[in-house]
């Protein structure tokens, strides 16, 4: 999954000398909370929420609300703006900007092209939008973890179970984070199946295979 399909593309930006009221303005506006600070097309920092907070007076401030309109009034976006902000290519993969997020302890990469032009924004938004989408939460309701061997075929093992039971997968997802050496775990999704064949399908993988849980996602109550 590359970050240009996911990416926003239709982006509220700023100039350098853009006043800071303005700014704000947009971001309440737009309910919004990154804007990049652009010139002449190309990426030159990055406004967020905090750094808006970072540079308002703090809340104890005995200044007077003339005073602090004021102080707002004489900044400009290059004021506050993050000057080189961390950013992400549209073909690299949303794997990539997660672990950029992750690491940086950022909420959102601006998205630059080869030839350091804006040409979009990710966030953590679109990071769980991703998420819902590989796992397939809105098609199927329920979720089997398996703790299965590590070798080729202990995943289709599996499967074949769930298809004798006219058991529609809608995804599959594994991890060796969290697992024994020489064990994944492994997650199928599935969509709705009548409780009696569910439970009787729920007693066969539990005799075959390692079942660790199974969960019903009620979507309704979200």
């Amino acid at each position: 999954m590359q970050v240009q399909n996911w990416m926003s593309s239709d982006l509220i930006t700023v100039e350098e000398d853009t006043p800071i009221i303005h700014v704000i303005k947009l971001l309440e506006e737009n309910n919004i909370r990154h804007i990049p600070v652009t010139r002449d097309g190309h990426l030159v920092g990055l406004i967020t929420d905090q750094e808006i907070k970072e540079a308002s007076p703090s809340k104890g401030t005995t200044m007077k609300a003339q005073e602090l309109y004021y102080l707002l009034a004489e900044l400009k976006a290059r004021d506050v703006m993050k000057r080189e902000p961390i950013t992400i290519g549209p073909d690299q993969t949303m794997e990539v900007a997660a672990v950029k997020m992750l690491e940086y302890k950022v909420t959102g990469l601006p998205v630059v092209s080869d030839k350091g032009k804006l040409v979009g924004l990710i966030t953590q938004g679109d990071v769980f939008r991703v998420l819902i989408s590989i796992t397939g939460i809105y098609q199927g309701g329920v979720q089997f973890a398996f703790n299965l061997e590590d070798r080729p075929g202990s995943i289709k093992e599996v499967a074949d179970v769930i298809r004798q039971y006219n058991g529609q997968i809608v995804s599959i997802l594994s991890s060796s984070d969290t697992a024994d050496e020489g064990y994944r775990h492994v997650f199928y999704r599935i969509k709705k199946l009548p409780e009696d064949q569910l439970q009787e399908m729920i007693k066969e993988l539990e005799a075959k295979f390692m079942l660790l849980y199974v969960v019903k996602d009620p979507l309704k109550e979200v």
